[in-house]
């Protein structure tokens, strides 16, 4: 290990390493579904990342319907995310993902690794969404 990575693993413990190994962990819960849609992660990861998509495609109506833009975004090896925007202040945007917490559960999660809500809670997260994209 380098100097510069034992530096980079001491600062772990700081508020933003907290924020960067949690938003290391969503990207891990979502990462072996990327690989399925690559064709190398077999079956049960293939449909892990068929029940990520769902889940964002699922909260994207929902959102649609609360009057919010939402785009389903799948770069190719990227863990799959929804942009979603207020179209009143365009200024107004999240990226949203969807993967398993630690605790084995679905959660939708904001770009920042907090959890909005449980990925069964469609109309939750698209309410806490709503909120925090609200303007004023």
């Amino acid at each position: 290990m380098t100097v510069e990575a034992q530096r980079a693993a001491q600062a772990g413990a700081t508020q933003d390493g907290m924020a960067q190994r949690g938003a290391a962990a969503v990207a891990a819960a979502a990462a072996a579904p990327v690989t399925g849609a690559a064709g190398s992660g077999g079956p049960a990861a293939t449909s892990t990342w068929q029940a990520n998509l769902a889940r964002l495609e699922g909260l994207a109506e929902v959102l649609a319907h609360r009057g919010l833009r939402a785009r389903l975004m799948v770069p190719p090896g990227r863990v799959p995310s929804l942009h979603v925007v207020n179209p009143s202040a365009s200024a107004l945007a999240e990226d949203v993902y969807a993967g398993r917490g630690q605790d084995g559960l679905w959660w939708f999660w904001w770009s920042w690794a907090e959890r909005i809500a449980v990925g069964e809670d469609l109309e939750g997260a698209a309410a806490m969404i709503e909120h925090v994209l609200a303007v004023g």
